[in-house]
């Protein structure tokens, strides 16, 4: 919105601007074709032969502030179609501490941040005092084999659990931390 206006109002002081300052010997009606022919000379390598240099500089400016116009109300435009992008009020509460229940413990504090699934497998195996077998895992929580290795691989890295492997599966066990 102040792109748009501060180019307008640029746009009218070159105006302004450039008819107060250029020589009043061209007429009016003359300008335009004076300052495109001048232009074209000099862009195509020609000289500019008694061309004011005034008007081109006054022709550049003009086009300039005109591009300046067509950002500033297309900015204006995109602001008003896509209002999720406009500022919002900066909140100056000083937030209030969260402070966790004494009697919560971390076991209950981790599944708050966990996915339903990921819930599933850590009850399984809340269930068989931490430490139980992947495979079943698996067919206690109700899920897929690729699934409930990736969630165990997730709780591995997250250093919720110790992988062991048994034979053709891995003996997931929970870190000591978490039981209490």
């Amino acid at each position: 919105m102040i792109l748009l206006f501060t180019s307008i109002f640029l746009f009218i002081t070159i105006l302004v601007a450039g008819f107060l300052l250029t020589p009043s010997t061209t007429s009016p009606s003359d300008w335009t074709t004076n300052m495109w022919g001048c232009m074209g000379d000099w862009m195509t390598g020609g000289t500019l032969q008694g061309a004011d240099s005034s008007w081109i500089l006054f022709g550049v400016i003009l086009i300039l502030s005109i591009g300046l116009i067509i950002v500033g109300v297309g900015g204006t435009i995109y602001f008003y179609l896509f209002p999720e992008i406009s500022y919002s009020k900066i909140n100056l509460k000083k937030p209030e501490p969260q402070i966790s229940k004494p009697s919560e413990s971390s076991f209950e504090s981790v599944l708050k941040t966990m996915t339903d699934d990921e819930r599933k497998v850590l009850e399984v195996l809340k269930k068989h005092n931490g430490k139980y077998l992947q495979k079943y895992i698996r067919t206690e929580a109700g899920l897929s084999r690729l699934k409930t290795h990736r969630i165990v691989a997730r709780f591995a890295d997250r250093d919720l659990v110790t992988l062991e492997k048994v034979g053709n599966t891995n003996e997931v066990q929970l870190k000591d931390w978490l039981k209490k």
